[in-house]
């Protein structure tokens, strides 16, 4: 079967994406499919909404939005893209997507283009959206069974785990290098603490930016993209695999925001506009004050940001920010927190903006373990987020619980 993905969208043939959008969505074995209406329908649409935008491509958004909502058009998932420069169309990207969720149970990813959008920019958001769809009764798993190995292959570090029975019985982590070899390094790890041998594993699943590689080298039953298995990892790690939950992974080099209902992926967002929102940005802040990045969230506990205010996307303006600061003589303590809360609050605008919070927030990842980080988006977000232990391995959590569906119960 072919999964079908609505693309509600502005701009993108005036602006040269559109092929790239198509081919992504081919890449992963769906197809990209656009609503039919009528010039009536487009005005019956807009009195219905509320809101009637100049541009003739967003009034055509929000006519196809409606007749999916009406099941006048049948899909199996939705693609709501708009330029980034577009004030207008950010605000129907955003109203549409909140509409979709609210009136179908249809799993919804927005995305806000440049002109220079290459489809392996899309490919892990298309592959999430087929994922959601095809593969609900492997997302609903909430046990896992037998012995099965999680890796996660990340831009920052690569992670495995190693369960049996539902319980992680082997963990280990290194620095991203070469794929394979960190791989393996951990993989070792892992199981040495498991006192397992790898020919007893009886599945293994691969996540991350190098999962294709490693699903390979390893002969993996699953190889799936992190939106979903990271979901998965962090509701089961938080005991929240039954109703609603917002997710947050803050990661070295993009970010995640995910909604679940019962565990499954309803709507996401993932990117930024620069690392200034980003674990790299808290790298580059412990290498400008020379301590440990692990040693970063105990400083920033310990500092006020309201004493080194920080207020830019960008990194490299970020760090231009940090050097005026201490040169004003602030504390490291006040810096530490300072950067924290910068970012607590681009990821605030930049991806919350893009879903709908659930409650309870679940934050995980490697910048999870940063107490000033969790800690400034608790004060950003007006609630603590709920960070479980083993924070850091959900993907290889994620990829073990999910590849053990592939034994059978």
């Amino acid at each position: 079967m072919t999964i079908r993905i609505a693309q509600l969208s502005c701009g993108t043939e005036y602006s040269g994406v559109q092929f790239e959008i198509e081919s992504a969505a081919r890449a992963v074995g769906a197809k990209i499919v656009y609503p039919d209406v009528s010039y009536s329908q487009v005005q019956e649409a807009l009195d219905r909404f509320g809101f009637r935008p100049k541009s003739p491509q967003l009034q055509l958004m929000i006519a196809r939005a409606m007749s999916l909502a009406d099941e006048k058009y049948e899909a199996d998932a939705v693609f709501i893209t708009t330029c980034f420069r577009c004030a207008e169309a950010a605000l129907v990207r955003n109203e549409l997507r909140r509409f979709i969720q609210e009136h179908t149970k249809l799993p919804v990813v927005t995305y806000s283009f440049t002109e220079r959008l290459k489809a392996s920019q899309l490919l892990t958001r298309m592959e999430a959206l087929v994922t959601i769809v095809s593969g609900k009764e492997l997302l609903a798993r909430e046990r896992q069974t037998g012995i099965t190995a999680g890796l996660d292959s990340g831009s920052a570090t690569t992670k495995a785990v190693i369960m049996e029975d539902n319980k992680i019985i082997g963990k280990a982590w290194t620095t991203s290098g070469d794929v394979v070899q960190c791989a393996e390094e951990v993989l070792n790890e892992a199981l040495a603490q498991a006192g397992l041998k790898l020919d007893q594993i009886e599945a293994m699943g691969t996540t991350g930016y190098g999962r294709f590689t490693l699903g390979k080298h390893f002969n993996a039953k699953l190889v799936q993209e992190e939106l979903t298995v990271n979901s998965k990892g962090a509701v089961w790690l938080a005991n929240r695999q039954k109703g609603e939950a917002t997710i947050i992974d803050i990661g070295g080099m993009d970010n995640k925001a995910i909604t679940v209902r019962d565990g499954i992926p309803d709507n996401f967002t993932m990117g930024g506009i620069c690392a200034g929102a980003s674990g790299r940005f808290l790298e580059m802040t412990a290498r400008r004050l020379k301590v440990e990045i692990k040693d970063l969230g105990s400083y920033a506990i310990r500092g006020d940001w309201r004493n080194a205010k920080m207020n830019s996307y960008c990194s490299v303006f970020g760090i231009q920010d940090l050097v005026t600061t201490l040169g004003a003589g602030k504390t490291f303590e006040d810096v530490a927190a300072a950067a924290c809360h910068s970012v607590a609050e681009q990821v605030f605008e930049q991806q919350l903006q893009e879903i709908d919070v659930r409650h309870p927030i679940i934050q995980v990842g490697g910048t999870s373990l940063n107490k000033g980080l969790v800690k400034a988006l608790g004060e950003v977000l007006g609630e603590e987020p709920i960070v479980p232990e083993n924070s850091q391995y959900i993907g290889a959590v994620g990829g073990a619980l999910l590849s053990s569906g592939f034994l059978g119960d």
